[in-house]
């Protein structure tokens, strides 16, 4: 088992300390109201998501690989816990803690299995062109969440697009004092960002607006607080559930333990892009395991990656998961012994936070981009945003995910197949098409496959030689198919090249290999056949084929293909 923290703790830079501890303050004063909201998406009571933060926070900056990631209880999440267990659960709310508790044992189950057999590598699918719609989505479904808490009046629930029909239907109720609070709070963050980052703004803005509140009274103003906290923390303990309710609950952790890998791998690709280190997919898995298994000790929830949580995080000045631990260690003093304090928390204060962190996430310059590099790029971004928009953050990775992997088996069951010709003066071969200066070789057409011959393309590269060789006024008498390019042949792939031999030889058309790699020679040699002997033998440069074809004195001329 791998313990990340031991690396860099062993080159923690003291001057980073002030960064991580101010990082933390600020980030504990956003997941504190943020615990309390999503325990209520899930049915639970307030203090259940209390209790994920501080539990899971405990141990995850130990076992992740990113700096700025934040383990949290998510509205996603919380929003599948209590859509699922409000059935199961029967109206009894025992129960339902009971099995949010057993759900998330079960998801660090999951992650742990998940690494052991190193599954990290499935994150490699989530390409950037994903990743840009996926923030471009969040930043959007999050802004949607917190402008009504801005403009002082109720929010909803949702996708976006029923999110920001309730914003507009409800600008009538719009609270100008509120209003007012969010657009300064708003204005000094923005200043924080462009001319006094070297303070801890975020902290000074949620101070400030608790102080403010208090002072001024907002509450009676129509002003919104965060209200009552309830104080404590309980003993770990295994959930008090049977072997049937743990069958009830399975299907929903394997979908907590999907939203939190996705979830979490793609904040953490993010940050490793933004900031140039290595994420370990793999091992944010055994940081979700661990995290997942303190939350359901602690009578919490399913706990994920959450995105606004560690945006905040970043913008606050992290440098090191430590800012994790230090927002921990703080919401659990809050927890036991000061949740009074946070009774005045104004919610536009917080809703400018919010709206403030997910501001880069909307990177316009990238989205122009992928516009000119490709359509189809392109289209896999819009799609992985509108999936966010539409139907989730979940669905919005996926859909972007799927549609790159069909795009990747299009071009992988289409692969190029050009004809190459001699650079003149030369023993190199390249592209025709691409330099029409290049020789050809009297009767001879060389032709070279860009990518594996697999049983999904063979047809395709069959019709383009026959393509090729068709296009020639007279049929070529030989034909040199370079293999350079092709790092693997499957059964079909390898039937193909002993086809092609047959059914040219058959018009009067040689056939050959030059520059088979060692693995596609030893595919032809498992075949049973003695034509696919001789051509796994052919493991020569083109000009070495040429010579000996050329010596073996191969005069017999070509029919034409039909």
């Amino acid at each position: 088992m791998t313990i990340p923290a031991r690396v860099w703790l062993t080159r923690y830079d003291t001057a980073w300390l002030r960064a991580d501890a101010i990082a933390g303050v600020t980030l504990a004063a956003y997941l504190l109201p943020g615990a309390l909201g999503d325990a209520s998406l899930a049915g639970l009571p307030p203090q259940a998501g209390l209790y994920s933060c501080v539990f899971s926070g405990l141990v995850f900056w130990l076992f992740c690989s990113s700096r700025q990631t934040v383990i949290s209880v998510t509205s996603a999440i919380s929003l599948l816990v209590g859509a699922s267990l409000g059935e199961i659960a029967g109206g009894d709310p025992a129960r339902h803690a009971a099995l949010a508790a057993c759900t998330a044992l079960l998801v660090a189950g999951l992650a742990f299995a998940a690494y052991a057999v190193r599954a990290g590598a499935v994150v490699s699918f989530f390409s950037e062109t994903v990743l840009v719609g996926f923030k471009c989505g969040v930043a959007l479904f999050l802004a949607s969440t917190q402008l009504p808490k801005l403009f002082g009046f109720p929010g909803s629930h949702g996708d976006f697009w029923e999110l920001m029909g309730h914003f507009f239907r409800g600008l009538g109720q719009t609270n100008p004092l509120s209003l007012a609070l969010g657009i300064v709070a708003l204005v000094l963050l923005l200043l924080g960002k462009t001319l006094w980052k070297h303070l801890p703004i975020s902290l000074l803005v949620v101070v400030g607006g608790i102080v403010v509140a208090a002072v001024l009274r907002l509450d009676e103003r129509g002003v919104a607080l965060l209200g009552t906290v309830p104080q404590g923390l309980p003993l770990p303990a295994l959930p008090l559930v049977n072997r049937t309710d743990v069958n009830e609950v399975v299907p929903l952790a394997m979908a907590c333990f999907m939203l939190a890998a996705v979830e979490t791998t793609a904040i953490g690709r993010m940050f490793e892009a933004k900031h140039g280190y290595r994420l370990d997919a793999t091992q944010e898995f055994l940081a979700i395991g661990a995290a997942n298994l303190m939350a359901g000790l602690g009578s919490g929830l399913p706990v994920s990656g959450g995105l606004s949580q560690s945006l905040v995080n970043e913008t606050g000045g992290s440098r090191t998961p430590l800012s994790g631990l230090v927002a921990a260690l703080i919401t659990l003093v809050v927890v036991v012994f000061f949740t009074g304090l946070l009774r005045t928390l104004p919610q536009p204060v917080l809703a400018a936070v919010v709206l403030m962190a997910v501001t880069g996430l909307v990177q316009v310059e990238a989205l122009r981009n992928i516009w000119r590099f490709s359509r189809r790029e392109f289209a896999v971004t819009m799609a992985a945003l509108l999936g966010v928009l539409t139907s989730g953050l979940l669905q919005g990775v996926l859909i972007g995910v799927t549609l790159s992997i069909l795009l990747l088996l299009g071009r992988a069951a289409r692969p190029r197949v050009a004809e190459v010709a001699r650079v003149p003066g030369t023993s190199y071969f390249a592209d025709l098409a691409r330099h029409p200066e290049n020789q050809r070789e009297p009767d001879v057409l060389i032709v070279r496959p860009e990518g594996s011959l697999l049983y999904f393309n063979v047809d395709h590269v069959r019709d383009a030689l026959k393509a090729l060789v068709g296009e020639r006024p007279t049929p070529p008498r030989l034909l040199l198919l370079f293999m350079g390019n092709v790092p693997h042949v499957d059964l079909a792939g390898a039937e193909l090249l002993v086809h092609l031999r047959t059914s040219y030889a058959a018009r009067g058309i040689d056939f050959r290999l030059a520059e088979t790699h060692g693995e596609v020679n030893a595919a032809l040699r498992r075949l049973s056949h003695g034509d696919a002997a001789d051509l796994a033998e052919t493991n020569q440069t083109i000009d070495d084929v040429l010579s000996r074809w050329r010596s073996a004195g191969s005069a017999k001329p070509a029919a034409i293909l039909t």
